[in-house]
């Protein structure tokens, strides 16, 4: 069986959906691109997580949204946000009850809640925080910027020279490659294995996907003030942001983030 993956930092939640999307909403992180709308089986495109929900027949539904105090129904997510917070005094994004709707108040006002706008420098698309953005790029989703992790981590080095957040790696050509064929079949398992994690996987294309994702590749990046690597430039921003090492602050992270990626040092060290 699948189990859930967070599809930025590429970590697995055993306990499943629940554990995931607190990790999502907490981080700010998303899905894997092209995951099954039932099941947690990603893939390495449209067309194959179409396929493999037509297979499945795991197109989902789309239920009203439920609270899970009460069982009372409501017309969008929206509407039960607000009825969690009025009648119930929780914060479902960071999973917290507070003691009266005058601490939830304020924290709702919190810089945990705050609503950032970060612009891509290329294209329209904004995001509520530094992570979001540079994930963006990372993963070659903008259209109108030739980026992806390797051109990126290319880039930023350049600027980088002293290695505040690139590790110097003097041998480093690229991404490694990898791709599995039937041989990772496990018969006992009846799933694909994957030869590095052993984690299984229902079809050959979603192995792929895996073995491919920064989860195998080398760290590129360090955080500054901890022993921490990470393998893109997502995760150590998010881990920044975090202020989990005090070494900077959320809001000048975010300030930041847009000289790292301003678009004539981009294009000039592509």
């Amino acid at each position: 069986m699948a189990m859930a993956t967070c599809g930025t930092c590429w970590r697995y939640f055993s306990a499943g959906g629940n554990a995931r999307q607190q990790h999502l909403d907490a981080k700010g992180h998303s899905i894997p691109q092209f995951e099954c709308e039932t099941c947690f089986s990603y893939f390495g495109s449209r067309r194959a997580v179409c396929q493999h929900m037509n297979d499945a027949r795991h197109w989902a539904a789309s239920p009203d949204p439920e609270c899970d105090f009460c069982d009372e129904s409501f017309y969008n997510e929206s509407d039960l946000r607000d009825h969690e917070i009025n009648d119930h005094i929780f914060c479902r994004p960071c999973n917290r009850h507070f003691q009266n709707r005058n601490n939830i108040t304020q924290h709702l006002r919190s810089r945990a809640h705050c609503s950032t706008t970060v612009q891509c420098p290329f294209c329209p698309k904004t995001f509520g925080t530094a992570t979001g953005l540079v994930h963006h790029l990372e993963r070659g989703a903008c259209p109108s910027a030739p980026l992806d992790r390797d051109t990126l981590y290319r880039v930023v080095r350049r600027y980088d020279p002293n290695g505040i957040l690139c590790k110097k790696l003097l041998t480093w050509s690229g991404s490694s490659t990898f791709e599995a064929s039937q041989m990772a079949w496990n018969s006992r398992a009846q799933a694909y294995e994957c030869y590095l994690c052993h984690r299984l996987f229902p079809t050959l294309p979603s192995l792929n996907q895996h073995l491919n994702s920064p989860v195998h590749q080398e760290s590129l990046y360090h955080c500054p003030g901890c022993p921490k690597e990470f393998t893109t430039l997502a995760a150590v921003i998010n881990h920044l942001e975090s202020e989990s090492c005090q070494y900077t602050r959320f809001e000048d992270v975010q300030q930041g983030i847009q000289r790292i990626v301003n678009p004539c040092r981009m294009i000039q060290g592509i």
